[in-house]
């Protein structure tokens, strides 16, 4: 199903494509569509549209009929630049995870040169790294850092660099003052760029570096990369799959629960269920109603739920007790918060390495805390709401397979939980203040 057909109830809750900048200013989208043109694309005939932190529009997606206009082969991601103010704005399309980290580092390292571009001209290039095309795993871990191509519509770029030179002529070349010519070519170049001494306009730094991520590649594969080993999280059926660089790479598959969840517990990357954080954040409870939501849609999935409360819940349980045994998730959550209550901890040893996903979240401080998250929620597809926060790909192609009732209920969901304060039920139940 397409982003346009999927997204209608999505959008009018601001579930997808949600905070992005309206550009419907003549001069900025005459900017947006030198860029466009640049880049070999047809220029938009759209009055307004939106844009994220990259420049990826819906709309202008929907109207050329590719969702990957700025991503072909996704790889080597193009960006569109108006304003500085995108820095702030989510990435909402795209084929890796760190595409918004890097494009945040670009934005905040180069702010001076951004900030004085955009006022006279639009920013366009590339993210690009060493391989054009991803064909197998080996050209995903040749990527060890990416440089951003950084051009300008009307080259303020190139004749900022042009006027630099020149100003170095004048100071070094004792007689370079008396060439009227160039003093005239410095002075037209000096109108358009400004006095280059107070304004940067070339960006300082192009080149960061390609840490851990997640990609679409291959049906959704993960890099993790630690100091003495770079671990791929995939399904086998990748290619490459434990061929590519077998001395320094670590192959894990997404379906083995047991390998993934003690590389995560291996590497610190994961708290383990203790009551230090437990029992403040309600963890458990989440996840044993998200649990529930999910039997009552395998059972019943045009049930209308919209006046559901936990009192209905609490009643479908009791007479739905053999459903809910058989499944066994809410029963082991019960248990595992009384064994937390009573020892202080869960001895996670005794537990099956599918449900131990069910009680463990990322570390807050470590740096690939959101990937890790996103790791997490593959394994424990019934909680939609994790989902929704940290694996937006999978979560709306799970939605894909949603009944409309079932739909209209995870909005309802959704609205009443995360939408409500977002910073404060990341806060509550991952612990993330960032």
């Amino acid at each position: 199903m397409s982003p346009a057909r999927k997204s209608d109830l999505l959008r009018e809750n601001e579930l997808i494509y949600g905070r992005l900048l309206t550009i419907d200013e003549p001069h900025l989208i005459q900017r947006y569509n030198k860029a466009l043109v640049a880049f070999g694309l047809k220029p938009t005939k759209l009055k307004s549209f939106e844009i994220d932190r990259t420049g990826f529009s819906p709309q202008v997606a929907e109207e050329c009929g590719d969702y990957s206009y700025l991503d072909p082969n996704e790889i080597n991601r193009r960006f569109i630049l108006l304003t500085p103010s995108q820095v702030d704005l989510p990435v909402v399309h795209t084929a890796f995870s760190n595409t918004s980290q890097l494009m945040f580092e670009f934005m905040s390292t180069n702010q001076r040169a951004i900030d004085a571009l955009t006022i006279k001209d639009v920013i366009y290039g590339e993210i690009e790294d060493s391989v054009p095309k991803v064909d197998d795993i080996e050209d995903l871990l040749s990527i060890n850092q990416v440089e951003f191509k950084v051009l300008s519509a009307e080259d303020v770029l190139g004749k900022a660099a042009e006027l630099g030179k020149l100003v170095d002529r004048l100071k070094q070349e004792p007689d370079a003052w008396r060439d009227s010519a160039m003093l005239t070519r410095m002075v037209e170049l000096a109108k358009i760029c400004g006095d280059i001494r107070e304004n940067a306009l070339v960006p300082d730094q192009v080149i960061f570096r390609h840490s851990a991520y997640w990609t679409s590649h291959f049906g959704g594969l993960y890099v993790f990369i630690d100091p003495d080993m770079t671990t791929v999280i995939s399904d086998p059926a990748a290619p490459g799959f434990r061929r590519s660089r077998p001395w320094q790479v670590s192959y894990l598959s997404i379906n083995d629960a047991d390998r993934v969840f003690k590389f995560l517990a291996a590497t610190g990357r994961i708290e383990l269920p203790r009551a230090s954080w437990i029992e403040t954040s309600g963890y458990l409870e989440h996840r044993a109603e998200m649990v529930v939501r999910a039997l009552i849609r395998d059972a019943e999935p045009d049930r209308n739920l919209t006046d559901v409360d936990k009192v209905w819940l609490q009643t479908w349980i009791h007479s739905h007790a053999d459903l809910i045994t058989r499944d066994g998730n809410f029963p082991f959550l019960n248990a595992a918060k009384r064994e937390i209550a009573h020892l202080g901890y869960l001895k996670v040893e005794d537990v099956f390495p599918q449900q131990r996903f069910l009680t463990i979240r990322a570390k807050p401080g470590h740096p690939d805390a959101w990937l890790t998250n996103q790791l997490i929620s593959d394994f424990v597809p019934q909680d939609f709401v994790s989902r929704y926060v940290f694996n937006k790909p999978g979560f709306y192609r799970d939605y894909d397979g949603f009944s409309d009732a079932w739909r209209s209920h995870v909005v309802d969901v959704l609205k009443t939980t995360y939408l409500k304060d977002k910073v404060a039920f990341r806060t509550r139940l991952y612990g993330l203040t960032d």
